[in-house]
């Protein structure tokens, strides 16, 4: 696999197998993912890896919390900007449509998108999970070094045959979070990562996003 391959393949999945991840498997694509640049060499990512038991745990843990705060606990940083403007709130709202359409929920059925949502807290039904924190002293640059990090796992993954999906939906569960992976004050966490053998009989999993024409984005001067 190419790395053309691999970015038109990578696609974000929403339905996992139980088969477990080997942590040989994730030390070595984090071996090769922390080759990723960053402004002024400064590696601002942290990683915690979970799954096997601590994972269970954490998972019963969730199904509790859910039960009393389905919401969840509120962000320390806005996913989307307030008053999300064109295009990007129709691309959003695209995405959104069409990623219900594949498993038959109505826009109307607010119980059943709820409930998709909540997925989101048990992965997926993913074996492992990543999850990416930055120190508080750093800024946009280094958010965005962290975002090239995680990209290449990403691809690194889907280069192994493994699934993926990035989960930014965990920011709204940081204190549970925090105190379960015993993050320093001194971290925000940013995002988690779903990982495992994708179910490939899922439809949900055949959901391709569109992208947008180079002529709405690109200036040739």
């Amino acid at each position: 696999m190419n790395v053309t391959e691999a970015i038109v393949g990578r696609s974000s999945c929403r339905a996992f197998t139980s088969q477990p991840v080997p942590t040989e498997t994730i030390r070595g694509i984090l071996e090769v993912a922390r080759q990723a640049p960053s402004g002024g060499n400064l590696q601002p990512w942290h990683v915690h890896v979970l799954s096997g038991e601590p994972m269970r745990e954490f998972r019963r843990l969730m199904a509790g919390k859910l039960a009393d705060l389905p919401g969840g606990e509120g962000s320390e940083y806005h996913i989307y900007p307030p008053n999300l403007k064109d295009p990007y709130r129709s691309r959003r709202f695209k995405c959104g449509e069409d990623l219900y359409a594949t498993i038959g929920i109505a826009r109307q059925d607010r119980a059943a998108r709820l409930a998709q949502f909540a997925r989101n807290f048990d992965f997926f039904g993913a074996p492992l999970a990543l999850f990416f924190s930055i120190d508080r002293d750093m800024g946009p640059d280094q958010w965005s070094d962290v975002g090239m990090f995680m990209q290449n796992i990403m691809l690194l993954i889907h280069e192994r045959g493994l699934r993926c999906c990035p989960q930014e939906s965990w920011a709204v569960w940081h204190k549970t979070l925090g105190q379960f992976l015993k993050l320093r004050p001194d971290m925000m966490l940013f995002c988690g990562m779903a990982v495992g053998h994708g179910d490939e009989t899922a439809a949900i999993n055949q959901l391709r996003t569109d992208r947008a024409a180079l002529e709405e984005f690109v200036t040739f001067v």
